[in-house]
């Protein structure tokens, strides 16, 4: 049997596991609703194996943006961001140009330990516009790899994989769901003579075998609802509070220069959660809601997230946010589909000082005001 038709083969059992575990009793999914969402976040995880590691050349990279309105990411996902991700290798050297496009915060990220489609083992290094030169018209370009230079590079390490571009924008409507072009190159500059190998065999099975890996990695290998020990601090685990915002530190996946706050609201069907904070001095802030699986609510249509330009103030600058079912009436609701639970996230880039705690308090969503 060809090695392509046995890689094919041990991805639909993996798909068919996830199936039946993640979107299981496992993981906590006993309802008629958080089985389909299991098995559309399922679904979403392997067009991104397939987007983003299927056809997957350290030596030839490509940029593929993470997520989209129709293809969540499941693990970080913001209506006010682009996310791309281009494979590398630890002992090659990079150029990478772009052009900010009016994002207010844009940052590069090394993601260690990612190779053959794996989720990575840590952040191992970031760069943010505030630390390379920007031309007038927003244009830059930054060395990744090679030999050290004062300014304009990020180092690599041995087991560098993925390369990470985040792109912030704080305006009235999603930028994730607008028509924005952000440009964006990589290539190698120490290229390999010639082209690559035509697709034979062994390579259509080893991609085959990267997606099948990112499908493992994001589901039956992935921390389950019970692993309260692995998570970070910044990740609340008392429903309807949150942590003290800090820096997540090198979390795989995550930005260092930002603070994070992540909790959960659990509410009856007729209650409302009221959450009170001031905004930092800082190059971008924002909350945005997700479902159980960490993706994002449907920010197509609905209020689901809310940034410093779609936040009302109160008279003393801080801000007022209600969580609810249905439109409580007053400014800065986050519209929960009518989920009983789900995630809000809170992020803040680039703070200068700490940044305050949020409180939040169960109200009776009838009371008035709320």
């Amino acid at each position: 049997m060809s090695e392509t038709r046995v890689a094919w083969a041990g991805l639909i059992e993996v798909l068919a596991e996830a199936g039946e575990r993640f979107a299981g009793e496992e993981w906590m999914v006993v309802d008629d609703r958080d089985v389909a969402e299991a098995h559309r976040t399922i679904a979403h995880i392997l067009q991104s194996g397939l987007v983003s590691h299927a056809e997957f050349d350290p030596e030839r990279p490509v940029w593929r943006r993470i997520g989209t309105a129709t293809r969540k990411m499941n693990n970080g996902g913001n209506p006010d961001a682009i996310y791309f991700e281009a494979p590398i290798r630890g002992d090659r050297t990079y150029r990478i140009t772009g052009n900010l496009a009016q994002a207010v915060y844009t940052a590069f990220t090394v993601e260690a330990g990612a190779n053959n489609g794996s989720y990575p083992d840590r952040t191992d290094g970031i760069l943010n516009d505030t630390q390379f030169d920007v031309a007038a018209d927003g244009s830059y370009e930054i060395i990744l790899g090679g030999k050290p230079r004062d300014r304009n590079w990020l180092k690599l390490s041995a087991d560098a994989g993925r390369l990470t571009s985040r792109h912030y924008f704080e305006w009235k409507s999603p930028a994730a769901a607008a028509d924005v072009h952000v440009p964006l190159t990589i290539s190698n500059l120490d290229p390999p003579d010639g082209p690559p190998p035509p697709w034979n065999d062994d390579l259509v099975a080893a991609a085959i075998g990267r997606v099948t890996t990112h499908v493992r990695s994001k589901t039956i290998d992935g921390l389950r609802p019970a692993d309260h020990a692995a998570r970070p601090d910044w990740v609340g685990r008392i429903p309807n509070e949150f942590p003290v915002p800090q820096e997540p530190g090198d979390f795989a996946l995550a930005a260092a220069d930002a603070h994070y706050s992540l909790g959960r609201w659990l509410l009856g069907p007729d209650e409302a959660l009221v959450i009170t904070g001031r905004w930092p001095e800082c190059r971008f802030a924002s909350v945005c809601a997700w479902n159980r699986f960490q993706q994002t609510l449907d920010y197509l249509n609905r209020p689901v997230s809310r940034n410093r330009a779609t936040t009302t103030l109160e008279a003393d600058g801080s801000f007022r946010m209600v969580v609810a079912h249905a439109d409580p009436g007053v400014p800065n609701w986050i519209d929960t589909e009518g989920r009983a639970s789900g995630t809000l996230f809170f992020r803040f880039f680039l703070a200068e000082g700490d940044v305050e705690p949020l409180s939040a308090e169960v109200v009776p969503f009838d009371s008035r005001p709320i």
